[in-house]
């Protein structure tokens, strides 16, 4: 059964349909893109995975052995939030909010997972500095560490690498890549096309013209041939 699956899902606000007949799945390992123009329905379809609002139409089921609470999720960063005033170790340990259950404390087992998920994104060193006072792409460093204290299972990721410069970019890119390859399923919303090319095993593209298939599929595609025709030209 897949991890996730949508079905003629119908999307939008106040029933103004902003993306209509959707459907793909999502399998146990995948890495799933989504691409289309500024204001194609991207963040909309974010969040309504996210049960941040309702489908207007349509089903989403997600896996039978996934839990609500083993969702992790790196949303785009607002400059509030990039201003937050706590400590590297208590964002990521924030992550672990889902697993307390009737808990009021965190648990060995936790602050473990905490370390370990630090250990990944190379930011250890730092757990107690204040994440305001760290660079854009350490931020998001502290973010993916959070995220991955939610879940080992899937991650949803709303435009990564935002603002920060191509050399962060890169590393960000590799580091979900390397994710990934672990076992963890990644789901991201992406406005560079190429990079979603180079990178995922399946493509959504959405806006005027819909697409869902695998990497080698799209590529082959009339829709992909002018997106990334257009991209090389800027």
């Amino acid at each position: 059964m897949p991890e996730l699956s949508c079905s003629h899902l119908t999307l939008g606000y106040d029933g103004h349909p902003v993306l209509s007949d959707i459907s793909f799945s999502v399998a146990k390992g995948d890495y799933l893109c989504i691409v289309g123009e500024n204001g194609s329905g991207k963040s909309t379809l974010m969040r309504t995975l996210l049960g941040l609002q309702k489908p207007i139409s349509g089903q989403i089921e997600w896996g039978a052995d996934l839990r609500e609470n083993e969702i992790g999720y790196l949303p785009q960063q607002t400059t509030v939030q990039k201003d937050f005033p706590a400590t590297v170790w208590e964002i990521v340990l924030s992550g672990c909010q889902g697993r307390l259950g009737k808990r009021f404390f965190y648990s060995r087992d936790d602050k473990a997972l905490v370390r370990e998920n630090m250990e990944k994104m190379d930011i250890l060193s730092f757990s107690r500095r204040c994440y305001r006072e760290l660079s854009g792409g350490q931020q998001q460093r502290v973010l993916l560490a959070r995220a991955l204290c939610a879940t080992q299972k899937i991650l949803l990721l709303d435009e990564p690498v935002t603002g920060l410069d191509p050399k962060v970019t890169a590393e960000m890119y590799e580091l979900i890549k390397r994710l990934n390859k672990s076992g963890v399923t990644i789901i991201m919303i992406s406005h560079d096309v190429m990079t979603a090319v180079r990178y995922a095993s399946h493509i959504l593209h959405v806006g005027h013209s819909v697409f869902f298939g695998t990497r080698d599929e799209y590529t082959r595609s009339s829709l992909a041939r002018q997106f990334l025709s257009v991209e090389r030209d800027d």
